[in-house]
């Protein structure tokens, strides 16, 4: 992908944010309807891992939630987005599609915002009480979707037998 307005490490971490993203897509292209709501871990204590659609629900949500961390700290006044449960792996795609657009357009609003800061109170705190800069939050949601798409895989092997 091209990004003309950023500069290369920007290009960078959002390259490999689409390349997760796009992975995930594959993989639960082949997810058939049942298989999207089947409750595959009922004994979690985490409500957002009991299926696959717990899951991508999550997984959008925070996708949008680590781009509006970002334009907040730049300043913006935004709402959280709530979890959205969808019923079709078409929508789940229409909204990974949707979260990952917003983040480029959040790079596109800010391309000379600082990626790297060393101090700790000028980075971003977050819900769950870590503090992030850009780069760090963005590769936090990097490895957020690529850990997601192992556990979907391992719920589809499960589903399927395998």
């Amino acid at each position: 992908m091209n990004y003309p307005l950023l500069n290369g490490a920007q290009n960078a971490l959002l390259d490999e944010y689409h390349r997760a993203l796009k992975d995930l897509r594959q993989v639960v292209a082949t997810v058939q309807p049942p298989e999207l709501t089947a409750i595959v871990d009922p004994t979690t204590e985490d409500d957002n891992c009991r299926s696959i659609q717990t899951i991508l629900a999550h997984v959008v949500r925070a996708g949008f939630s680590y781009a509006t961390y970002i334009r907040q700290q730049q300043g913006e006044q935004l709402e959280w987005r709530s979890i959205k449960i969808v019923d079709t792996i078409a929508e789940y795609q229409t909204e990974l599609e949707a979260a990952f657009d917003f983040t480029c357009e959040t790079f596109e609003r800010y391309p000379d915002m600082e990626l790297e800061v060393m101090d700790e109170d000028r980075k971003m705190l977050t819900r769950w009480g870590q503090r992030y800069d850009v780069e760090q939050l963005m590769e936090h949601a990097i490895v957020h979707i690529l850990r997601h798409r192992r556990q979907i895989e391992r719920f589809l092997a499960r589903l399927r037998g395998a």
